[in-house]
């Protein structure tokens, strides 16, 4: 099974940059034709938040259209802190649980767990009870199955440290239902806008980079809150009943090749 995961699309209404420097509509639509290009499709398409930049109708609307222009499917969405939670489940249907958008994908080889994480008018994120609960009871209803959590905000300390202080609140409480429910083997996220994996428990715990801008890598408390024009990247997840799931970083830009290997008798070392 393969399972694309792309991640901060920051989309703005048309014309507009966000940051004022980053035209992530452009950036946006590229990512997508770069998916759909893919060989083999991904078997399931994961958005793991800030899909908008200021939670603008418009932004989901033209997301949609992006979306539809590059025949992608099934595709999975989860808010992030930019995100509406009512404006985005109306633009692309995703499920609702009480007043959250999260929900379980039984349809795979791989159970999909998408949490929402969104606290209104805040950017860090948080577990609240009810949501905790909703986990706990989820992935108790299917112990047996190996299962991916998709979440926007990382339940771990990154090192940058503006970062850090938006990150998911408690994660302590989230590392506690993980460590009763060793059949999540990987947990995605998305925010940080750079690719950083860690473990928890017995979960492997990734980031994705953004489809758009990155955050600039610089480590410690005091790390500048800036942005940087790397290059735009998502996740590949591939998973079997052998070898579990391991993970690749797809760049979206076109690069020069691809170029054959030399050959055996071209090769330094080679016997002359």
């Amino acid at each position: 099974m393969l399972i694309a995961q792309l991640t901060d699309f920051h989309l703005r209404p048309p014309g507009l940059a966000a940051n004022r420097v980053v035209e992530t509509n452009m950036l946006t639509a590229r990512a997508l034709r770069a998916l759909a290009a893919l060989r083999p499709a991904p078997d399931a398409i994961l958005l793991t938040g800030d899909l908008a930049d200021r939670g603008e109708p418009g932004a989901y609307t033209l997301l949609a259209r992006l979306l539809a222009r590059a025949g992608l499917g099934p595709v999975f969405a989860i808010p992030g802190n930019h995100d509406d939670r009512a404006t985005l489940c109306a633009a692309l249907g995703t499920p609702r649980t009480g007043g959250f958008l999260h929900y379980a994908i039984e349809d795979f080889p791989v159970r999909l767990v998408l949490l929402d994480t969104l606290v209104p008018g805040a950017s860090h994120g948080a577990l609240c009870a009810e949501r905790l609960a909703w986990l706990e009871a989820t992935l108790a209803a299917a112990p047996d199955r190996p299962t991916l959590i998709a979440m926007h905000h990382p339940p771990f300390a990154t090192g940058i440290g503006h970062m850090d202080r938006i990150a998911l609140a408690a994660p302590e409480d989230f590392a506690a239902v993980l460590a009763r429910h060793p059949q999540v083997r990987l947990v995605v996220c998305g925010h940080v806008h750079r690719s950083i994996t860690t473990r928890i428990g017995a979960a492997v715990v990734c980031i994705a980079p953004s489809v758009a801008h990155q955050v600039v890598l610089e480590l410690g408390p005091e790390a500048a809150s800036a942005l940087t024009l790397e290059p735009p990247a998502y996740l590949l997840h591939h998973w079997s009943a052998a070898g579990g799931f391991v993970t690749h970083t797809a760049l979206v830009e076109a690069y020069p090749g691809p170029f054959p290997f030399l050959g055996a008798d071209e090769s330094p070392g080679a016997a002359h």
